[in-house]
């Protein structure tokens, strides 16, 4: 009998268990695999429960280092340690790492210096903007992995121009187009915490505003919240405040004008996201996963950063890049992308990319 090859996953940020909720079923169904995963503890909280890993269907992590807070250095090296712990223990046949997280990095760096291949999820993202930790994370990661999954055509050239050979290089599509397809279809929009909320399909904004970039820097933040309040006035504005933002808001003193003009409610749970970005009039977001799901809803979208990695939607006309210099410039933004819609693309794959990564990895641990 043949012993099943086993991969451990790394994972930390409630996007890459999103993600990794299709990876992990194609895995579950693939003869001679098996997955152990690994939670970091990056982010955790109400969101991140038994209920959350409950309705993507992931199984609850084998372990979790509950590690989270500090510098990124200091975290990253704290999850470097205890990642290297767990797989000189387990001694996988792989580590499966997604997006550009410092738990990303630290999961690669972990296998990477035990010798043991490492598989990137959505390789070949850039910014080209090293400011950025995210951007550190992902060409890091990219470097040292074994197979670059890259979800984009555009993601491959950046690849390509940066020297890593063919043979590593695998286009295989967006894993959260796999999964937008699965769960957008299991909601309506008078279920969940939006039967709550006193706004109509179609007749509000969803809002979400969580970098560094943005929250930050008090100019920027102040912005984005001007922008905010004045489209209020014309139109509902939702939005799920992360608890980060939350304080800073207080700590500004502008949470009080915040809360009076628009409708604030609590982090969502991932099905209750999927149904405020199904239903919304417009997004605006500085979130690259929300970006996405905009798309695939059908949903124009602003993304307030200064660039996007996400650069064929911006291409296609489904988003509109603003960085926040002018509450003014802003709003006029909002206000052109409502009602907009771009072309007829299918960029990310055709929903099965998970099952194409699986297929790469089962071949590659089986040779």
């Amino acid at each position: 009998m043949t012993t099943a090859r086993r991969i451990v996953t790394v994972l930390g940020a409630r996007p890459q268990f999103i993600k990794a909720s299709a990876v992990s079923a194609a895995v579950a169904a693939t003869p001679g695999l098996s997955e152990t995963i690994v939670h970091t503890g990056q982010h955790f909280d109400a969101n991140m429960s038994d209920v959350f890993f409950a309705e993507l269907g992931i199984p609850k992590p084998a372990h979790n280092l509950d590690i989270h807070g500090g510098a990124h250095g200091d975290m990253t090296g704290r999850m470097l340690a205890g990642i290297e712990q767990l797989l000189l223990a387990d001694r996988p046949d792989a580590v499966l790492v997604y997006g550009d997280t410092n738990s990303t990095l630290a999961g690669a760096l972990a296998a990477a210096k035990l010798h043991i291949p490492v598989a990137h999820v959505e390789a070949g993202l850039r910014s080209f903007n090293m400011k950025m930790p995210e951007e550190i994370n992902r060409v890091l990661t990219d470097r040292i992995s074994d197979w670059l999954f890259a979800p984009t055509t555009e993601a491959v050239g950046h690849l390509r121009n940066e020297g890593v050979p063919e043979s590593r290089v695998h286009q295989v599509g967006d894993v959260m187009y796999d999964v937008a397809r699965l769960h957008g279809a299991r909601v309506c929009a008078d279920e969940g915490v939006m039967k709550d909320i006193a706004v109509e399909p179609g007749r509000y904004v969803l809002a979400t505003i969580h970098r560094a970039e943005n929250t930050d820097v008090p100019e920027r933040l102040a912005i984005i919240v001007d922008a905010l309040i004045a489209l209020a006035v014309d139109l509902p504005v939702v939005w799920p405040l992360h608890p980060r933002t939350r304080a800073i808001l207080e700590k500004s003193g502008q949470f009080a004008r915040v809360a009076e003009s628009l409708t604030l409610i609590e982090p969502l749970g991932y099905l209750d996201m999927v149904r405020f970005e199904k239903y919304a009039a417009l997004i605006a977001t500085d979130s690259g996963g929300v970006q996405k799901e905009a798309f695939f809803y059908s949903v124009p979208c602003v993304t307030l950063r200064d660039e996007t990695e996400w650069v064929e939607l911006v291409a296609s006309g489904w988003n509109r890049l603003a960085p926040p210099t002018s509450s003014d410039a802003l709003l006029a933004q909002f206000h052109a992308a409502l009602g907009s819609s771009g072309e007829a693309v299918t960029p990310y794959g055709d929903g099965h990319s998970a099952e194409a990564i699986v297929a790469v990895l089962a071949q590659a641990l089986r040779a």
